[in-house]
């Protein structure tokens, strides 16, 4: 059995071959009619898991369609999340009402659902001690509520908790519980999955390219960047940008945003944040994350042709260390900034994946930010892959 590097795309191992997973979508106002729908179409379907993913507009009743789901195909637990529109194979439906599910075909000690708040990781990690050292690095489908002031220390302890690898994403901000694990929710709910019962591998692509080299943050103050590599935060900014956007700064917006480094990465990775303000008379610069001294900062633009092509990389690479093994099925969460946004026909995202790997059972969702590893991105799509 294969453990995960240090960087975002992943492998982790267990018994290879199965049938490939069951899959169903539904695109419909009527929220009763679309999961009787999805019922129909994973009616048979074998395994103890399904995965449920629902338009914002559904997020108020994720109880009742896990329900119906539950008693209409026998599969016991179910894992839900809401989000701007649903993911399946070969189909991308952005801000349409709809729900799509997955059920997934592994033994009932494969996995442990989870919920809570930021001592989710702790509590599953407590109770399910001797579970989580024989899977030895569980891969943690995650769902998050943006809202909660406790998100973000949620996500770093169940990572922290459970040395799980997390995949997933934060869900549409709408209704009460726009997540659940079985009957339950919180800040943060999912499912753990043990690597010694299904084989996984996982993928991030990134929405963006950079621009320059990373930057040591020389002098700053919590968000707002003063001086990088000894120079005037401005300065260093417009070398990497380049005369023609630096002409005129008021472009930059929802172009240009600050990356940062991932340590310990072997892929380069880098987390996006926004461009909060530049002061081009005090030549600082303000962005959505705090940088210590010392840290590092890089540039990036956001388009559709680095988008594209950072798809074509991952899924390639996916296809390389997938070989002839069969895909039993898939996940994929992208960013809401992205889809239809960043990608169109021929090109979308599910072309892209479908292109490169074939036809499988595949569902997703739109997120508000995207889980990989211990962190939170945005303007990403991770994808995963059961085998």
């Amino acid at each position: 059995m294969s453990s995960p590097s240090a960087d975002s795309d992943t492998s982790i191992g267990g018994p290879s071959g199965g049938t490939p997973f069951a899959s169903a979508v539904c695109i419909g106002d009527d929220w009763s009619a679309v999961v009787d729908r999805l019922a129909t179409g994973l009616a048979g379907a074998e395994g103890g898991l399904g995965i449920l993913y629902t338009a914002e507009s559904f997020a108020p009743h994720l109880d009742e369609m896990a329900a119906t789901l539950r008693e209409r195909t026998g599969v016991p637990d179910w894992v839900s999340a809401a989000g701007y529109g649903v993911i399946a194979s070969g189909e991308e439906h952005y801000g349409e009402p709809g729900a799509a599910a997955l059920v997934v075909d592994v033994p009932r000690d494969g996995y442990r659902l989870f919920a809570g708040g930021s001592e989710a990781g702790a509590t599953l990690a407590s109770q399910e001690a001797d579970w989580i050292a024989e899977a030895t690095m569980p891969l943690a489908l995650a769902h998050v509520d943006p809202r909660h002031p406790e998100a973000m220390e949620a996500v770093e302890g169940l990572a922290a908790g459970t040395g799980s690898f997390l995949v997933g994403g934060l869900t549409a901000a709408a209704g009460d519980a726009p997540h659940r694990a079985g009957d339950a929710t919180g800040c943060l709910s999912g499912v753990a999955l043990s690597p010694v019962a299904v084989e996984i591998a996982t993928a991030l692509s990134q929405g963006c390219s950079p621009l320059g080299p990373p930057r040591t943050v020389t002098r700053g103050q919590q968000n707002i960047l003063v001086e990088l590599d000894g120079r005037p935060a401005l300065d260093a900014f417009v070398e990497d940008i380049g005369e023609e956007l630096a002409s005129d700064l008021r472009r930059v917006g929802g172009l240009v945003f600050a990356a940062l480094p991932v340590t310990g990465s072997d892929t380069a990775d880098y987390t996006v944040r926004n461009l909060v303000g530049i002061d081009p008379s005090s030549k600082v610069i303000a962005i959505a994350e705090e940088v210590p001294e010392g840290g590092q900062v890089l540039f990036c633009r956001r388009d559709r042709d680095s988008a594209v092509e950072d798809m074509h990389r991952m899924t390639a690479d996916l296809k390389r260390r997938v070989g002839n093994r069969p895909i039993r099925g898939g996940l994929y969460v992208s960013c809401a900034a992205r889809g239809p946004n960043q990608f169109a026909a021929p090109q979308s995202e599910t072309a892209i994946i479908r292109d490169a790997l074939g036809d499988f059972p595949m569902v997703g969702f739109f997120a508000n930010g995207e889980l990989n590893r211990d962190r939170i991105y945005a303007y990403t799509g991770v994808l995963t892959l059961f085998l």
